[in-house]
């Protein structure tokens, strides 16, 4: 009888470590499911979620968000603004947003927003957000790789726009590649629900 306190903590504990698990586990599915659907309707803009950029031009990763992002315009014509974002690493000549703008803009794109970044999607959604309100957008179609696409929506969301996923078909990042990937976003999202998105954006960074 002595062991029951001993007992009692290890099934409390286990019980604990169970819900965690289920919980991460439900993210991660509702994370695959969301990179799955693609529902592209007439928004009040496209946003593109930056991601690497070189000197000579988008990386392929960010050329496939963009051409999703470029299809998209032209199938919803009323559609009046892209929007840009992504900032640059110390070094880079110019930023993720500059570099998606030149890029789309070679294409015939004249009615993008260029918004600088930050260090990662919130940052990115933050910098964003006060010019997108001024601009009256509401309804938005995220554009970004599927593995990225639940995450990108959740913080949209926590900003008051309304999104819709748009995740590009075209990502060279397929196959078992995604899998480190989806790993990530699942613990991301998993954090960010519970602490906030634009907490979790601050632990990274200051642990970083």
């Amino acid at each position: 009888m002595m062991f029951w306190p001993l007992k009692l903590a290890l099934k409390i504990i286990s019980a604990i470590l169970s819900l965690i698990i289920l919980y991460v586990c439900f993210t991660g599915y509702q994370v695959w499911k969301t990179s799955t659907e693609y529902k592209p309707i007439q928004a009040d803009a496209i946003l593109v979620m930056g991601t690497a950029a070189y000197p000579s031009g988008p990386s392929p990763e960010l050329k496939a968000r963009l051409q999703a992002a470029l299809d998209l315009y032209r199938q919803f014509p009323q559609t009046k603004y892209i929007v840009v974002t992504g900032g640059k690493l110390p070094g880079d000549p110019a930023t993720e947003s500059l570099v998606s703008r030149n890029w789309l803009e070679q294409r015939g794109v004249k009615a993008t927003f260029i918004l600088s970044g930050g260090m990662d999607s919130y940052e990115n959604i933050a910098f964003a957000a006060a010019a997108m309100r001024a601009a009256h957008i509401k309804h938005v179609l995220c554009v970004t790789d599927p593995f990225h696409e639940h995450r990108s929506m959740a913080i949209l969301s926590t900003f008051g726009f309304s999104p819709n996923p748009t995740p590009t078909q075209i990502s060279p990042i397929k196959g078992s590649k995604t899998i480190p990937f989806f790993i990530r976003e699942t613990l991301a999202v998993s954090a960010g629900r519970i602490i906030g998105y634009g907490n979790l954006s601050t632990l990274t960074h200051s642990t970083a």
